[in-house]
């Protein structure tokens, strides 16, 4: 295989290591809260993170690069972003399905053409707007669904949050690609360790002294927390190091339309967690995906 296909099978490995990952700190969420479970992701990722880098310097010979003040700008970006967008998708996990919220972040290439229209008047090609029309049903279907637990009502406080999530992933995606590729005179595994190294690291910090300052007992069960902390921080490290690869492989965009696959890993996953379903959520979803992929292949 070409080097520069190596990005599919990276990014089908992402998408499914992190399927496993969301699952492991989606039940970390209830004994440690929303931003407790999120910096989880960060805190026991990163010694993985060092790990790799490690690895892929030695096997290119080459020390890891240090990285400028384009490449940091960048991986701030990027990290706060991914902050955010997890926080926000724990949240929509903790009111609806698995699979349903997965679907829901998967609009994030629409709402990336919703914000390209609105603030740099980017008019949608007739493609592109019947992908936001189709992705838009989806979410709307999805949001109407009935929720667990409360009847048949909507929950578009859920909906809202899967939406927001896929935004703030989608400046993630964008923000990480920029950094790798700022990252000066390095291969493109190697630029891709290095920014996950420094995106981690930036990550861990934010969270460390928000919690330190606004809820250390938080802080402190986080860290007691961290036998059953180590496998999420381990497959969201992993995780990330492949999507990272894609990144800097090919377009944010390329790699995001891939990571569809996300959305039928997360139905088969809520089958194993014994989570209904509906056949209007499952119709909701399958737009999601046909909207998305309209909207990019146009």
């Amino acid at each position: 295989m070409a080097f520069e296909l190596l990005w599919i099978p990276a990014t089908l490995f992402a998408a499914a290591t992190q399927t496993a990952r969301n699952v492991l700190q989606r039940n970390l969420t209830d004994s440690l809260g929303t931003v407790g479970a999120t910096l989880v992701r960060f805190l026991y990722g990163l010694p993985f993170s060092l790990l790799f880098l490690a690895l892929v310097a030695a096997a290119s010979g080459v020390l890891p690069p240090l990285p400028g003040q384009k490449t940091l700008a960048w991986a701030a970006c990027g990290g706060l972003a991914q902050i955010g967008g997890t926080a926000l998708m724990l949240a929509a996990m903790q009111r609806r399905s698995f699979a349903v919220t997965i679907a829901m972040l998967k609009a994030e290439p629409v709402l990336v053409a919703l914000a390209g229209f609105y603030m740099l008047n980017d008019l949608p090609s007739v493609a592109d707007a019947a992908g936001i029309a189709t992705a838009t049903c989806g979410v709307v279907l999805v949001s109407l669904a009935p929720s667990r637990g409360r009847g048949d009502t909507a929950d578009l406080g859920a909906a809202g949050l899967g939406l927001a999530a896929g935004a703030l992933f989608a400046v993630a995606a964008v923000g990480f690609r920029g950094a790798i590729l700022a990252v000066p005179a390095a291969n493109p595994l190697l630029a891709a360790s290095t920014v996950l190294v420094v995106a981690l690291a930036f990550q861990t910090a934010i969270l460390v002294v928000w919690l330190a300052l606004a809820d250390r007992a938080r802080l402190f069960a986080t860290f007691a927390a961290w036998r059953p902390s180590l496998a999420a921080g381990f497959t969201g490290a992993l995780a990330s190091q492949f999507w990272y690869i894609g990144f800097a492989l090919t377009s944010a965009a390329n790699v995001r339309t891939l990571a569809l696959v996300e959305v039928p890993f997360a139905h088969v996953v809520s089958g194993r967690l014994h989570e209904a379903v509906t056949p209007r959520e499952i119709a909701g979803m399958a737009l999601i995906v046909a909207g998305v992929a309209v909207l990019l292949l146009g």
